[in-house]
């Protein structure tokens, strides 16, 4: 069994904080927004496997990068209405600052083997 890569690890153990912050949002907001960024963390964990299993990762790299963006906006939008205070926002923005990163590096290796 192959070791996790450091790209998993960062997103298992960000979303488990999400999840749990999430969790304490109010309950008017379930529909709207935790819903939402409850599964697009979820998402891009199933994209990391994916991608990290298949031989067509380019695509799953495009999705990945466009699913954190989304997260970060989600985010954001919960920070302006004071869900998320700012600590919160602030090491989620670095976590998915440095996933994004990670994704980039993987995104640029894959288009330097072709």
């Amino acid at each position: 069994m192959l070791p996790d890569p450091p790209l998993f690890i960062l997103w298992y153990d960000f979303t488990s904080w999400l999840l749990d912050k999430t969790e304490k949002f109010p309950k008017k907001i379930r529909f709207t927004y935790i819903n939402r960024i409850d599964n697009l963390a979820l998402d891009i964990i199933e994209d990391i496997i994916e991608a990290r299993y298949s031989k067509k990762k380019k695509d799953i790299l495009r999705r990945l990068d466009l699913r954190l963006e989304k997260l970060r906006i989600l985010l954001r939008m919960c920070h302006d209405k004071t869900f998320l205070d700012n600590k919160g926002y602030e090491y989620a923005s670095r976590k998915i600052n440095e996933a994004g990163k990670m994704v980039g590096g993987w995104r640029k290796q894959q288009m330097g083997s072709k």
